[in-house]
């Protein structure tokens, strides 16, 4: 997803965050300040990642950062916000673009990633080159081909508003004041709002999840068959509740013409040539097309990648070499679509529809 070095603009955002940080007013005599909001885990998911104390989620915060979530006042161009490559119905994700369109009609590099669960990742992007949640929205913002726009430039467009002639003008400085106590607009201020939004998008009520949790009958035969085939050749890399262990693999993907090196454009190891982001099977149903440049289109596609076309290389992740040294997984077709049943499971419907997660239908732009 963008074509700047991750890392780099990692430390860059880091340090524009702790340059002047001060403690956030306490709210006046008379005022209640934010009202604070209650996230809660679901029962059979793991500790979270993200440190919640350092950014407590109110209901005001939350409600900004659904606002800048959605409002291309984020772009150069003012079209291109961050629903725009990450809608809800899909996931949060670009549902049928291998590559999605920024600023200008510009394409990147990669395909964009699902926005769910974010509490859990412990590293952000296809290659991991970002390591804190508020530090992810300046990478698309000051991505020539996502955004195309520069953070200070955003601030300035937030301070400003609202916008005599704006198509639905909105009032940021009045948001950030219920939000943070005073009408202060700032890159800390921004970011952690952002944060806050993106730490409600939690899918944890598909059939699946039901299943877990007690219900025997969420599922049918032939999805209980595919459940046990995926945990006995898929959940080495997909493991646990969110179905990713976070790590980089290379999964056998022939490299295209732009030869993406992936996590070694990062670290600058070669072994970690063409590794990518093992991603969450959660919602894969909804979130085609697959893999880091979206050039499966099907969940059937990416299964007969893994019987009949992984990629021998020098980076291969060994967990795809089988013991008679044929690269790849062995499944025969009636597995393939036990598994493809199971996945299918994994889609959560209330996630997707879910009006608090939804674009509020407002923007600065004219």
């Amino acid at each position: 997803m963008g074509i700047f070095n991750k890392g780099f603009l990692g430390l860059l955002a880091f340090a524009m965050l702790c340059c002047g940080k001060e403690k956030e007013p306490a709210p006046g005599p008379g005022t209640s300040g934010p009202t604070p909001l209650s996230w809660k885990k679901p029962a059979h998911f793991p500790d979270p990642v993200y440190d919640m104390t350092r950014n407590p989620l109110t209901e005001e915060g939350v409600e900004l950062g659904r606002f800048l979530f959605y409002d291309g006042i984020l772009s150069r161009t003012g079209q291109i916000g961050c629903g725009t490559c990450h809608q809800q119905v899909a996931a949060f994700t670009h549902h049928g673009h291998e590559l999605s369109h920024g600023v200008d009609d510009l394409l990147g590099t990669r395909n964009s990633p699902s926005v769910q669960n974010m509490a859990w990742n412990p590293s952000f992007f296809w290659d991991g080159g970002v390591h804190d949640l508020d530090l992810v929205p300046f990478n698309p913002i000051e991505n020539p081909v996502e955004m195309g726009e520069t953070v200070k430039n955003v601030i300035t467009k937030l301070q400003n508003t609202p916008l005599a002639g704006a198509k639905k003008p909105v009032d940021y400085p009045e948001m950030f004041k219920k939000a943070f106590g005073s009408e202060e607009i700032n890159t800390e201020r921004m970011m952690k709002a952002l944060s806050q939004f993106m730490l409600t998008m939690i899918s944890a009520n598909s059939k699946y999840d039901y299943y877990v949790k007690g219900d025997a009958s969420a599922l049918n035969a032939q999805e209980k068959a595919g459940m046990v085939l995926f945990q006995s050749k898929c959940a080495s890399c997909h493991t646990g509740e969110l179905f990713t262990d976070y790590s980089f693999r290379n999964n056998g993907l022939v490299p295209m013409r732009i030869n993406d090196e992936g996590r070694f454009a990062i670290t600058a190891d070669a072994a970690d040539k063409h590794k990518f982001k093992v991603p969450s099977l959660r919602n894969v149903g909804l979130t085609a097309p697959y893999m880091h440049d979206g050039r499966y289109h099907s969940l059937q596609e990416v299964l007969n990648h893994y019987s009949d076309s992984v990629h021998q290389s020098e980076t291969l992740d060994p967990l795809l070499i089988q013991s008679n040294g044929k690269p790849g997984i062995a499944l025969m077709d009636s597995e393939k679509q036990s598994i493809i049943a199971f996945l299918n499971t994994l889609s959560d419907d209330q996630f997707s529809k879910e009006a608090k997660l939804s674009d509020p239908g407002v923007g600065t732009s004219f």
